[in-house]
């Protein structure tokens, strides 16, 4: 591997752990220049807009660092392509590299976002079948307006063990949740990046910013933000639109299982005084029965969605606090 310098590093507080209380294999992560910059052309070439693009990250692990070297973008296809297969692409491509003798470890991969709006099941699901799969694996999240504003914005996050523990048992009922004393902030751990370039290319950068005009350093300096705090606020009005609704979802449970509650202590109640009254009788008692068939009790909604839900809310806060 080339001798590498230390160039620049991302790093930033949000709803994740920092290195200090990480408690994972990896407690940080060195990514190759060149491979920023492909995921920066990546979103350029395929990404409008809100859609996301997404792709694998290969390298290697030194310790408790983690080292990605270089990346491939999944490609976009649609319903047409209904013979695509996308593990055997992956697959096709990490044997070529091997054969080019590149690293072609697979050690996570990356996706972009749309105003921070990163936090979701289907994220959640594929980090965990990685970090399943493979232990030290990471997600990267590219931003690219925050990054169009003139500060590159990548983060990386795992699963916390919590999190995967409850992944693992698919136990997402209220119970479940209260019992492993799990919220939005525990679910993610954000790891702290660190961008390396070779000595060639640090000198590169150097006479390049030194040939850089006046006037192209002052647009760096534009202040204007209105559109993406719009935006942003608007991103937040549906978090709280979405957790509203989820609030309702789960009062109309509480309701319903305190009403099936009550039924079923009248329903003992009667069965004790007719029973009672069969005995004064010199009667049998009536036959014992299941309590639980005839009052099955109502279905709680997945609480896991209400911790996602949180998570975007606090998620879209800060970004707006950084716009």
């Amino acid at each position: 591997m080339a001798s590498r310098k230390e160039s620049s590093s991302v790093s930033s507080t949000a709803m994740a752990s920092t290195s200090g209380t990480l408690d994972s294999p990896v407690k940080q992560i060195q990514i190759e220049g060149l491979v920023v910059l492909k995921i920066i052309k990546h979103y350029q070439e395929e990404g409008q807009g809100s859609e996301v693009v997404q792709g694998v990250l290969l390298g290697l692990v030194v310790d408790d660092r983690l080292e990605i070297t270089n990346c491939f973008p999944f490609p976009q296809h649609t319903e047409d392509d209904a013979d695509f297969d996308e593990v055997q692409y992956q697959m096709e491509m990490m044997r070529s590299l091997r054969h080019v003798n590149i690293d072609h470890l697979h050690v996570g991969w990356y996706q972009s976002t749309y105003y921070g709006s990163f936090v979701s099941r289907a994220l959640l699901d594929s980090q965990f079948s990685y970090q399943h799969a493979i232990e030290e694996s990471v997600v990267l999240i590219y931003d690219p307006i925050k990054t169009a504003q003139g500060s590159l914005s990548l983060k990386a996050y795992r699963l916390t063990p919590k999190l995967m523990e409850i992944c693992k048992e698919k136990d997402f009922t209220p119970e479940g949740l209260k019992k492993a004393n799990i919220g939005f902030e525990q679910m993610f751990e954000e790891v702290p990046i660190v961008i390396k370039n070779s000595h060639l290319i640090n000198v590169l950068m150097w006479e390049l910013e030194d040939k850089s005009t006046v006037a192209d350093k002052h647009e760096l300096l534009n202040l204007s933000s209105s559109n993406h705090l719009e935006k942003s606020l608007q991103l937040l009005m549906d978090r709280v639109d979405d957790m509203s609704q989820d609030i309702v979802k789960y009062n109309t449970y509480s309701r319903n299982l305190s009403k099936q509650q009550q039924q079923k202590h009248q329903y003992l109640q009667r069965r004790q005084q007719e029973n009672a009254q069969r005995q004064s009788r010199g009667e049998p008692p009536l036959p014992e029965e299941d309590i639980s068939k005839l009052f099955k009790p109502p279905q709680p909604p997945p609480r896991m969605d209400t911790l996602l839900i949180a998570g975007m809310h606090a998620n879209t806060h800060s970004h707006i606090l950084r716009v």
